[in-house]
């Protein structure tokens, strides 16, 4: 661990799990901020770095999907795990949709919760410092347009298309690093990988729903190419609004 403690912000309206919860991952070597609710959650972010989230599902008042959803509106790269009493398969999927990084359903083992946080972490450590995404309003490619906090795509004859958690996370990592050629490891880890796993299985599935999507012809693509043994490229000028 690194001579700084990593900072993680505890978000569970449960004070008996906030207290179990400090004591255990300071006892790991982690500075810990625990918080009962998503106003709380706020202002932690805005007065401390912090490294990791993790944020309970049933809150009063905000739930923790769309706390979680707002988390990716201000960070694209901040790790969000999520926490719940409740195990459906339903309620998982659409938490990681949001953009939680993993799931984890109580009642859990305090071990298995700090396994989970250290591989968040090292698979955010991991990315190469070049490969994070950049902060912008919209992208303009190819005579279309990716609206970032709706996650639409507007094509050029003005047809929208909504994005699904995945295939907009694909194509943010394509709109960062455009006529890059990205091997398939740094595109599954870029784009989540746990969620591409639970979605394509591969990520070769997931691109080509990307290229239907955006109307790029999985025959003969134009847009989103393969690269014969090394993985993909996005063919495009990319102009980023800020």
């Amino acid at each position: 661990m690194s001579a700084t403690p990593e900072h993680l912000l505890v978000v569970d309206d449960d004070r008996e799990i906030r207290n179990l919860l400090t004591e255990y991952l300071s006892q790991s070597g982690f500075r810990v901020t625990a918080v009962g609710d998503g106003k709380a959650m706020r202002r932690a972010l805005e007065g401390n770095r912090i490294d990791l989230v993790v944020l309970d599902l049933m809150l009063p008042g905000e739930d923790g999907l769309s706390l979680c959803r707002e988390l990716r509106t201000r960070s694209h790269s901040l790790p969000v795990l999520m926490l719940t009493a409740r195990g459906d398969e339903v309620d998982r999927i659409v938490g990681l949709e949001m953009g939680a990084d993993d799931y984890l359903a109580k009642p859990f083992n305090p071990r298995e919760l700090l396994a989970r946080i250290k591989s968040i972490l090292r698979r955010a450590h991991a990315l190469p410092p070049n490969l994070e995404q950049a902060d912008a309003r919209a992208f303009h490619f190819a005579g279309r347009a990716l609206d970032v906090a709706t996650r639409n795509v507007r094509a050029a004859d003005g047809l929208v298309v909504p994005l699904s958690g995945a295939e907009y996370r694909l194509l943010r990592v394509f709109l960062d690093h455009p006529q890059k050629v990205l091997a398939r490891d740094q595109l599954l880890e870029l784009a989540n990988k746990r969620e591409a796993i639970l979605f394509d299985r591969s990520i070769d599935v997931l691109v080509g729903r990307l290229r239907k999507r955006l109307g790029d012809d999985s025959r003969e693509p134009a847009l989103i190419k393969t690269v014969r043994g090394e993985g993909y490229v996005l063919a495009a000028t990319v102009e980023a609004e800020r």
